[in-house]
Protein backbone atom coordinates (compact mmCIF):
# COMPACT_ATOMS: atom_id res chain seq x y z
CA UNK A 1 0.00 0.00 0.00
CA UNK A 2 2.77 2.40 0.71
CA UNK A 3 4.65 1.71 -2.56
CA UNK A 4 1.21 2.55 -4.45
CA UNK A 5 0.88 5.92 -2.68
CA UNK A 6 4.84 7.04 -3.18
CA UNK A 7 4.12 5.83 -6.98
CA UNK A 8 1.00 8.02 -7.21
CA UNK A 9 2.87 10.76 -5.18
CA UNK A 10 5.58 10.91 -8.29
CA UNK A 11 3.38 10.73 -10.73
CA UNK A 12 1.27 13.49 -9.58
CA UNK A 13 4.56 15.85 -8.70
CA UNK A 14 4.98 14.70 -12.76
CA UNK A 15 1.75 16.12 -13.74
CA UNK A 16 1.75 19.42 -11.97
CA UNK A 17 5.57 19.97 -13.39
CA UNK A 18 4.14 19.17 -16.91
CA UNK A 19 0.76 20.70 -16.66
CA UNK A 20 1.51 23.81 -14.06
CA UNK A 21 0.06 27.01 -16.43
CA UNK A 22 3.17 29.36 -18.00
CA UNK A 23 1.75 33.43 -17.13
CA UNK A 24 3.58 35.49 -19.77
CA UNK A 25 2.77 38.37 -17.32
CA UNK A 26 5.67 37.03 -15.01
CA UNK A 27 8.08 35.06 -17.67
CA UNK A 28 7.57 37.24 -20.82
CA UNK A 29 8.86 40.94 -19.15
CA UNK A 30 10.66 43.72 -20.14
CA UNK A 31 15.03 43.04 -19.17
CA UNK A 32 16.92 45.34 -17.31
CA UNK A 33 19.63 46.86 -19.31
CA UNK A 34 22.61 45.16 -17.44
CA UNK A 35 25.52 47.19 -17.99
CA UNK A 36 27.81 47.23 -20.63
CA UNK A 37 27.28 45.20 -23.59
CA UNK A 38 30.50 42.47 -24.60
CA UNK A 39 31.35 42.62 -28.62
CA UNK A 40 31.22 38.85 -27.61
CA UNK A 41 27.74 36.75 -26.56
CA UNK A 42 29.62 33.85 -25.19
CA UNK A 43 32.06 35.55 -23.53
CA UNK A 44 29.48 37.62 -22.13
CA UNK A 45 27.60 34.36 -20.70
CA UNK A 46 27.28 34.46 -16.58
CA UNK A 47 26.09 31.70 -14.57
CA UNK A 48 24.23 31.50 -11.36
CA UNK A 49 22.81 28.40 -9.56
CA UNK A 50 19.69 28.66 -11.46
CA UNK A 51 20.19 30.58 -14.46
CA UNK A 52 22.66 32.30 -16.93
CA UNK A 53 22.46 35.69 -18.67
CA UNK A 54 24.14 37.56 -21.52
CA UNK A 55 24.32 40.99 -22.64
CA UNK A 56 26.32 41.39 -25.97
CA UNK A 57 26.31 43.35 -29.20
CA UNK A 58 24.99 41.15 -32.37
CA UNK A 59 25.89 43.16 -36.02
CA UNK A 60 22.37 43.96 -37.51
CA UNK A 61 18.82 45.39 -37.07
CA UNK A 62 17.29 44.13 -33.97
CA UNK A 63 14.59 42.37 -35.31
CA UNK A 64 16.73 40.43 -37.42
CA UNK A 65 18.74 39.14 -34.96
CA UNK A 66 15.92 38.25 -32.88
CA UNK A 67 14.15 36.59 -35.61
CA UNK A 68 17.70 34.19 -36.20
CA UNK A 69 17.75 33.65 -32.38
CA UNK A 70 13.62 32.63 -32.58
CA UNK A 71 14.79 29.91 -35.57
CA UNK A 72 17.88 28.95 -33.37
CA UNK A 73 15.54 28.40 -30.12
CA UNK A 74 12.98 26.72 -31.63
CA UNK A 75 15.06 24.03 -33.05
CA UNK A 76 15.79 22.88 -29.46
CA UNK A 77 14.42 19.68 -28.73
CA UNK A 78 10.92 20.51 -26.45
CA UNK A 79 11.24 24.65 -26.78
CA UNK A 80 8.60 26.57 -27.56
CA UNK A 81 7.47 30.18 -27.84
CA UNK A 82 5.59 31.14 -24.77
CA UNK A 83 5.60 35.05 -25.91
CA UNK A 84 6.30 37.69 -28.08
CA UNK A 85 8.01 38.32 -31.66
CA UNK A 86 11.21 39.60 -33.09
CA UNK A 87 9.47 42.53 -34.44
CA UNK A 88 8.29 43.11 -30.80
CA UNK A 89 11.79 43.40 -29.59
CA UNK A 90 11.13 40.49 -27.09
CA UNK A 91 10.50 36.86 -27.61
CA UNK A 92 10.45 34.02 -24.19
CA UNK A 93 10.69 30.37 -24.64
CA UNK A 94 10.05 27.54 -22.63
CA UNK A 95 12.18 24.53 -22.87
CA UNK A 96 11.56 21.55 -20.88
CA UNK A 97 13.72 18.84 -19.60
CA UNK A 98 13.39 15.20 -20.89
CA UNK A 99 12.40 12.97 -18.79
CA UNK A 100 10.03 15.35 -16.06
CA UNK A 101 9.08 18.06 -18.11
CA UNK A 102 10.80 20.88 -15.96
CA UNK A 103 10.21 24.35 -17.46
CA UNK A 104 12.88 26.68 -18.27
CA UNK A 105 12.26 30.07 -19.52
CA UNK A 106 14.32 32.16 -21.89
CA UNK A 107 13.81 35.24 -22.50
CA UNK A 108 15.60 37.75 -25.25
CA UNK A 109 15.23 41.39 -26.04
CA UNK A 110 17.07 43.50 -28.68
CA UNK A 111 17.64 46.84 -29.47
CA UNK A 112 18.77 48.91 -32.75
CA UNK A 113 22.28 50.80 -31.45
CA UNK A 114 23.20 52.34 -35.22
CA UNK A 115 23.33 49.30 -37.30
CA UNK A 116 24.27 47.08 -34.46
CA UNK A 117 21.75 45.47 -31.62
CA UNK A 118 22.59 45.21 -28.22
CA UNK A 119 20.75 41.92 -26.81
CA UNK A 120 19.70 41.48 -23.46
CA UNK A 121 19.27 37.67 -22.72
CA UNK A 122 17.89 35.79 -19.74
CA UNK A 123 17.46 31.81 -18.61
CA UNK A 124 16.07 30.72 -15.81
CA UNK A 125 14.11 27.81 -13.88
CA UNK A 126 10.70 27.82 -12.33
CA UNK A 127 11.13 24.95 -9.91
CA UNK A 128 14.06 24.12 -7.86
CA UNK A 129 17.33 26.13 -6.63
CA UNK A 130 19.86 25.08 -9.21
CA UNK A 131 19.74 23.19 -12.74
CA UNK A 132 22.99 22.19 -12.67
CA UNK A 133 24.66 24.69 -15.19
CA UNK A 134 21.75 23.20 -18.13
CA UNK A 135 20.33 27.04 -18.65
CA UNK A 136 24.40 28.24 -19.54
CA UNK A 137 25.27 25.64 -21.42
CA UNK A 138 21.80 25.74 -24.07
CA UNK A 139 22.37 29.89 -23.59
CA UNK A 140 25.99 29.16 -24.98
CA UNK A 141 25.16 26.80 -27.65
CA UNK A 142 22.46 29.71 -28.83
CA UNK A 143 24.66 32.66 -28.68
CA UNK A 144 27.49 30.53 -30.34
CA UNK A 145 25.48 29.53 -32.82
CA UNK A 146 24.06 33.15 -33.52
CA UNK A 147 27.34 34.43 -34.01
CA UNK A 148 28.07 31.97 -36.67
CA UNK A 149 25.04 33.82 -38.53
Amino acid sequence: MLMIGLIALVLAAMAYVRLAPSDPARWHVALAADGEAAADCTAALRQGRGDARAACLVPGPAAAVLARLDAIALATPRTTRLAGSAEAGRITWITRSALWGFPDYTTAQAVDLDGTTRLDIHARLRFGGSDLGVNATRLGDWLARLSKG
